[in-house]
């Protein structure tokens, strides 16, 4: 869907410049300018959704699609996360269910469906649209996370989400269970290798 966006507005932006040139007169310039610039604001977003599409695809490629139900979410900072966040869900840790994992939205670019959803004010039924999501990751790693959408089977409006949790004493990725099969799992699918502490 990205290429076809890029596509498209590729194509929009050389369909206004050919009407103005080939078949308007100058008058019409200044009633282009700001189609013409949008539509070129709208292939430089595109262009920046390709890498986060490919990490994406980097991530399904490693792990499967899960539907987790009733998961803990947030906007505010979640008390065991540093760093920027934008929002934060938790997963269980695959190694102790007992046990809870939060990762954030690293940045808010394409994250107002999910903010307005997140929201501790959020109606009701904006809420529910969330109460079942798509996951694919370690909780211990990385992670994309996706909404069902109602009269669709898959996911949509999938984001990354990044393990920033504080890496002190037991909240290690060693601490967590992972074993090395698992860190190299996650570093397949594009985290870095955890710091190890001493256990």
């Amino acid at each position: 869907m990205n290429a076809v966006g890029l596509i498209g507005w590729i194509a929009v932006w050389v369909g206004l410049l050919a009407v103005l040139v080939g078949f308007l007169s100058q008058g019409f310039i200044v009633l282009f300018i700001p189609l013409l610039a949008y539509s070129m604001y709208r292939v430089v977003l595109q262009l920046f959704y390709f890498p986060a599409a490919l990490r994406m695809r980097r991530i399904l490629r490693v792990y499967p699609w899960q539907i987790v139900r009733e998961p803990s979410f947030g906007l505010g900072k979640h008390p065991e996360v540093e760093g920027k966040q934008h929002g934060w869900f938790e997963f269980p840790n695959p190694s102790r269910p007992g046990q809870r994992l939060a990762l954030v939205f690293p940045h808010h670019l394409r994250t107002e469906w999910w903010n307005r959803r997140m929201a501790p004010r959020a109606k009701s039924e904006l809420k529910a649209q969330i109460a079942i999501v798509w996951f694919a990751g370690d909780p211990r790693f990385i992670g994309l996370i996706a909404a069902p959408t109602s009269g669709r089977e898959g996911p949509r409006r999938m984001h990354i989400l990044r393990q920033q949790m504080k890496p002190e004493d037991s909240v290690h990725a060693v601490g967590w269970g992972a074993t090395a099969e698992d860190i190299e799992r996650g570093r397949l699918a594009g985290s870095p290798p955890p710091t190890l502490g001493s256990h």
